[in-house]
């Protein structure tokens, strides 16, 4: 178990990445904006979902592959972008042919939590975040790396999910009001698009 000392460190840290502006806490707003606070807290939890599974592989060293691999790396980006132009594409069909509140077709939870985990497994680029990032915190002089990170990653996930959670919090209030105009929600929905084509661009265009 790491020092108490550097675990707030690595907590102040964790909060600090999560107030930074990136791909995943605008996919919570914007998911919030459009289907409320309850959407984004389930998107954020998807989310975490997949930071549970990079912490496990950067534990074990099957992040190493992503790192190391250009094929890997490439596939991983290629999968996440795909995903990210559907779900754009979904959000300029639900401008063009859901403009009252009574006749959107909304998500389900389960899918909103399920956009949430691939959205983040699909990003190689948080694997190798992890494999760089964790290990800094971790000391072998005082054990067993594997349980050191596993609470290390832990710790990420609960200061993600706070960061987010206010996040998601404060979108909702944007889409109380999107409730009560149409228009507003197709502009939304379309600004939503654009910001899904360029998350899309970004992850195809980033390099290891």
């Amino acid at each position: 178990m790491p020092e108490l000392d550097v675990l707030l460190v690595f907590f102040a840290a964790a909060v600090a990445l999560g107030l930074a502006p990136g791909p995943d806490n605008i996919f919570v707003l914007t998911q919030s904006a459009l289907y409320g606070r309850l959407a984004g807290l389930v998107v954020t939890l998807g989310l975490c979902t997949g930071l549970l599974f990079h912490t496990t592989a950067v534990a074990f060293g099957i992040a190493a592959v992503f790192s190391t691999s250009t094929l890997a790396f490439n596939i991983g980006k290629l999968v996440g972008a795909a995903y990210l132009l559907f779900l754009a594409w979904q959000a300029l069909k639900a401008g063009k042919s859901s403009l009252s509140a009574e006749e959107r077709v909304e998500p389900s939870l389960r899918q909103l939590y399920r956009r949430g985990i691939v959205m983040n497994i699909t990003n190689p680029k948080v694997a190798i975040f992890f494999l760089a990032f964790l290990p800094q915190f971790a000391d072998p002089g005082i054990g067993p790396l594997v349980p050191q990170l596993l609470v290390l990653g832990f710790l990420f996930i609960v200061a993600t999910v706070f960061i987010f959670g206010l996040v998601a919090w404060g979108a909702g209030f944007l889409g109380e009001w999107l409730k009560t105009s149409p228009t507003a929600q197709l502009v939304l929905n379309r600004i939503a698009a654009v910001v899904f084509v360029g998350l899309a661009i970004r992850l195809v265009a980033s390099q290891r």
